[in-house]
């Protein structure tokens, strides 16, 4: 037991620091953003499970040799109101630290997507009110604003791409159907619920350095994702042209929340320089046998904290 929190307590610290800095350094996620997005998620998910595991196997050395018996004598214990032998208090401390750390995130979790489907709710319901559809393009709506301005809503039943009369007045037929593929890949691929969860850790953690970290670079993948989406509808340079004349005005993210772009320590995170580059010189994919060894790395990550709390 003592030696699989230790092992787990090593992964912990490399998953929070020097891997996912390594990996936000690294440029070959914009030739692959989707396998890319599945590191970066299994890498919060490994780390959060190994930075509690290693907890929960300090704490139950003392209830027993392997993590089903420690929680089954400390079950017992606490029916029976009783403590071992030679209770240990840093063990206490750490079951404690567990508890409260994977009681934090879950609730949080859970606490930011309520909040979330409750702003889009109300959201929604103004966007109804205030915009008009435009005839071309169906779940598409216009609200008169004079910057140009482009989002979505998601919704479980319901979702909504939002176009301003501003963008629609700037951008030309191609620019414009660009924009609303990219948007409508957003919805597609439900990156709002990625970006939430990143957001949650972010939020859960907020003097977790990485966490911040984290979750611009998963911002920047996702529109990347929607980017190579919106390829499909038209070419390269048509698309970055319309990134860049909307972000160089504004910038919306997926989850309908103003970003505005700026050079202060507010916003230090610019998600349209990269992505215009990438349009105007794409890079070449990364071969499969790269894209195979990132995926099983990522498999691996998940894998090895579960195996060694079962094996403990």
């Amino acid at each position: 037991m003592f030696a699989t929190a230790v092992i787990l307590g090593i992964v912990a610290v490399l998953l929070a620091g020097p891997v996912p800095i390594l990996l936000s350094a690294a440029r070959w996620p914009a030739r692959s953003p989707a396998v890319a997005l599945v590191l970066w998620q299994s890498i919060a998910l490994a780390g959060g499970l190994s930075m509690i595991g290693s907890l929960l196997g300090f704490g139950l050395i003392p209830f027993g040799m392997n993590l089903f018996d420690g929680i089954r004598s400390l079950g017992g214990h606490l029916v029976a109101g009783t403590l071992p032998d030679e209770p240990s208090f840093v063990a206490v401390l750490m079951l404690c630290a567990a508890l409260i750390l994977g009681s934090h995130l879950l609730l949080n979790l859970a606490a930011t997507f309520f909040r979330a489907e409750r702003q889009h709710r109300r959201h929604r319901h103004l966007i109804g009110l205030l915009s008009q559809p435009l005839a071309e393009h169906s779940g598409t709506r216009v609200i008169e604003h004079d910057a140009p301005v482009a989002y979505c809503l998601p919704g479980a039943t319901r979702s909504a791409t939002v176009l301003s009369r501003g963008l629609l007045q700037l951008l030309d037929d191609d620019q414009l159907r660009a924009v609303i593929a990219h948007e409508h890949a957003h919805l597609m691929q439900k990156h709002h619920l990625v970006l939430l969860a990143f957001k949650s850790w972010h939020s859960a953690l907020p003097w977790f350095p990485i966490a911040n970290r984290a979750e611009n670079a998963v911002a920047l993948l996702v529109e990347m994702l929607a980017d190579d989406q919106a390829r499909r509808a038209v070419d390269d340079r048509t698309l970055a042209t319309a990134i860049a004349l909307v972000g160089s005005a504004h910038q919306v993210d997926p989850l309908g929340t103003d970003v505005e772009l700026a050079d202060g320590p507010d916003h230090p995170f610019d998600l349209v320089s990269p992505r215009v580059r990438r349009l105007i010189t794409p890079p070449a994919p990364l071969p499969a046998p790269a894209v195979l060894a990132v995926a099983a790395s990522a498999a691996a990550l998940l894998l090895l904290p579960t195996l060694l709390l079962m094996l403990a």
